[in-house]
This record gives C-alpha cells, structure tokens and sequence, in this order.
C-alpha cells in the first residue's frame, strides 16, 4: 500500500460529486467551448476527445496503482472521476440513475 504524504481533508463524496454534477451541467449549457474545457469536451466535434481522456485517465489510475503511490493515484482518480461525470452530462445519466444502477447490483 503506498504512503499518503498529502494532507488532504476529508470531504463528503455525495455533495461532492453533486456539486461537481451540477457545475459541469452549467458549463455544459451556458459556457463556450472557448471558455471551458468542460463544454469543449461536450461538442459533437470533441467526442473522441472525450473518449480518450477517459482512456488516458484510466491508464493513469493503473500506473499509479503499479507504483503504489497513494497520492497520485488518489489524484488521478478524481480526473476519472470528472470525465465520468461528463460522460454522464453528455448522455443524460444523473448521480442518482446512476446510484439506483449501483444500488440494483449489490442486491
């Protein structure tokens, strides 16, 4: 297991992951591609872009892991996390769709 050498504090995921939600949202139906990478990542044009990134993030995730390196895999699992929630976004899954799909597995 690796070492945690960053003092990062405790949050509460679920209001967390909301309010990541509901920004994305907003950036999603207010915010230029010029502006936000969250609404350029949502353009038609940009779809690979985003298919990539989640690739890319999930590549990172694995790397960390094999260096066991607590911090960094931490971190990369919140920029997985992000693109998820815009994936999400793009196709209209909300955090509790999405909870009910956790919630029916675990039954």
């Amino acid at each position: 297991m690796g070492v945690r050498t960053a003092n990062v504090k405790d949050g509460n995921i679920g209001e967390t992951l909301e309010g990541l939600a509901a920004v994305i949202h907003e950036r999603a139906t207010s915010a230029s591609p010029e502006e936000s990478y969250t609404a350029c990542l949502l353009t038609p044009e940009k779809g690979d872009k985003l298919l990539s990134k989640l690739a890319e993030e999930s590549s990172e995730i694995i790397m960390a892991c094999k260096d066991e390196d607590h911090d960094h895999i931490r971190y990369e699992m919140g920029d997985l996390l992000y693109h998820m929630l815009v994936v999400a976004e793009k196709y209209g899954i909300t955090l509790n769709e999405l909870a009910g799909e956790l919630d029916a597995r675990r039954k």
